[in-house]
């Protein structure tokens, strides 16, 4: 997720279940990190990576969101209080990257 987001509020990345569209249940009870409530930690850069596994990689559990194997998932980002540059192209969310 590119930094700063551009919200006067705050923004959430959010995941679901493709099967119920419901939010993802998993063991970590957590379906979304949200700027305001769980302090997502920045890169260097302002930007902020989000992993979305079964497991966390090592050290970044903080931004991390539990998913199911072999169970489809889909998230959202939602920028609350938007700002000028989420609506005229100037900033714009990168694509998920598999990483391995």
């Amino acid at each position: 997720v590119p930094g700063p987001v551009p919200g006067k509020l705050f923004w959430s990345a959010t995941v679901y279940d493709v099967a119920t569209r419901c939010l993802i249940a998993t063991d970590q009870q957590r379906a979304a990190i949200r700027s305001h409530l769980d302090t997502p930690r920045p890169n260097a850069d302002g930007s902020y990576t989000i992993y979305f596994a079964p497991k966390p990689p090592a050290g970044k559990e903080a931004m991390w969101i539990q998913t199911t194997p072999g169970r489809g998932w889909f998230s959202a980002l939602r920028i609350y209080g938007p700002q000028a540059t989420a609506f005229d192209g100037t900033w714009k969310l990168n694509d998920i990257v598999e990483l391995r």
